[in-house]
């Protein structure tokens, strides 16, 4: 399914055989670019190595080359069709999917879309300044990629809601663009996107964690009966899988720094020395790990019962699953407080949906600590990073009401403000991570808190300018 490039919007969704929908979206794309003038990436560049699909395909859907990021060619780009797909899950299983938005779910997909889209420009609003103080011009590629992605898979839920929700569709992809992260008036809609990311250990932290919660939500609309939705995920998932192994590579090159630091000067305290300490890197991880965990939603949730039954969400994998795939007498165990303790109770498995997903999502994140203890195993560090309870520092869900401390036990209201600042990231650790944050723009050079990458980007050295600033 080759990109039609010759289009003032690229796209392979034969755009020009709807010259109603056309025009709406060309409409679209001026505001959208003063919104990335406004609200993208805040430094100047001449051009940047990035990677731009060609075609959707199992291979050579990218193509590499140095391009002015706001003469990036922003487009419409869903998956190849299936010839006969059909419903995985739900009451209306094994039926036909759908092509065309059913009256009765309207506003349930719309609202699925819009939420999924507002997250997109969100982060690229997070991260508007980081290229100010990149620790090497092959993070701040990787960053501004990450950036590009974003602004297109946001491209990809306006042409869900011009193509298939008439005028309130039209007026939701405005809106897109009127919030903004952490505004008092117009926020964004989920809370993990209107925290700031000041530094580059959140933006590691931010790509492994919160991405990787992308990459599960993504998943689960894969599975929609709705197909052109599913198929405009399917794509957008080859292209998160990008930001995951940013966060995933960014911490390890964190974590090895310091490991080397604390080694040869035979402390825990490498502050002193121009590295981030181990327990630093715990506590931003706590943050960012819970913070991304309320992205899920409540662990028991009705409308996420009603999306599965309907067929508008599914599980991750959904196919792989073997069960009814409806779920209507099936029940899971779930981790909830009762009566002033944690416990284990039996629920119905269709209000644990958001639960489900969270687990894999919880699987999925201990392979990160895996690499990460492995690293500190083969520099002799005999200490570890954990993730810490789910119901840690929660503001979403079951455990929203409680306090709970990393290693599960519930407390009170003093031990908790008591033990805050050894459990999340405190001004000082700003502070000192803030202090670290300087630029260097030099090709091949790389800042002294974390270490170069093992490999360039598509074969390129490290020393490669991947970054020409203006």
């Amino acid at each position: 399914m080759p990109i039609d490039y010759s289009e003032k919007i690229p796209n392979n969704v034969d755009l020009a055989s709807d010259r109603r929908l056309q025009r709406a979206l060309e409409s679209w794309q001026p505001n959208f670019l003063t919104w990335w003038r406004t609200m993208g990436p805040a430094l100047p560049t001449r051009d940047v190595y990035l990677r731009t699909a060609v075609d959707v395909g199992r291979e050579g859907w990218a193509r590499f080359g140095h391009v002015a990021m706001e003469e990036y060619r922003w487009g419409v780009f869903l998956a190849e069709r299936g010839d006969d797909r059909r419903i995985g899950f739900g009451q209306q299983r094994g039926e036909p999917v759908w092509q065309q938005v059913p009256g009765e779910y309207r506003a349930d997909l719309q609202r699925l879309i819009v939420i999924q889209g507002d997250t997109e420009p969100a982060s690229v609003e997070q991260q508007r300044r980081l290229g100010e103080t990149a620790p090497s011009l092959y993070d701040l590629r990787n960053l501004f990629q990450v950036n590009v992605e974003e602004g297109r898979h946001l491209w990809a839920m306006v042409y869900l809601l011009h193509a298939y929700f008439g005028r309130n569709g039209r007026e939701e992809a405005e809106a897109l663009l009127q919030r903004n992260s952490g505004d008092l008036d117009s926020p964004r809609i989920l809370g993990a996107f209107n925290e700031q990311t000041p530094d580059w250990l959140s933006f590691f932290m931010f790509t492994y964690f919160t991405d990787r919660d992308g990459k599960y939500q993504l998943g689960t609309l894969k599975e929609s009966a709705f197909d052109p939705l599913s198929r405009t995920c399917e794509f957008m998932l080859k292209e998160e899988a990008h930001h995951m192994f940013v966060g995933t590579t960014g911490i390890d090159r964190v974590v090895a720094r310091t490991a080397e630091l604390m080694r040869e000067h035979d402390t825990d305290d490498i502050a002193p020395h121009g590295g981030i300490p181990l327990e630093v890197i715990q506590r931003y991880l706590n943050f960012h790990y819970s913070v991304s965990l309320d992205l899920f939603g409540s662990e028991q949730s009705t409308n996420a019962a009603n999306y599965y039954t309907a067929g508008l969400k599914g599980r991750w994998q959904e196919e792989r699953r073997r069960d009814d795939h409806q779920l209507t007498d099936d029940s899971t165990k779930m981790t909830l407080v009762k009566n002033g303790r944690l416990t284990t109770e039996e629920v119905p498995a269709l209000l644990a949906l958001n639960h489900d997903l969270q687990s894999e999502y919880v699987t999925d994140c201990h392979s990160g600590l895996k690499r990460w203890n492995r690293l500190l195993d083969n520099a002799g560090i005999d200490r570890h990073l954990t993730l810490p309870h789910i119901g840690f520092n929660r503001r979403v869900g079951l455990f929203a009401d409680h306090h709970i401390t990393p290693a599960g036990n519930l407390v009170g209201q003093d031990t908790w403000n008591a033990k805050i600042n050894s459990w999340l990231p405190s001004a000082a650790d700003k502070t000192h991570v803030q202090s670290l944050m300087h630029p260097v723009y030099q090709p091949g050079k790389i800042a002294s808190w974390l270490t170069p990458p093992s490999n360039g980007i598509n074969g390129k050295p490290l020393d490669y300018e991947y970054v020409h600033l203006a």
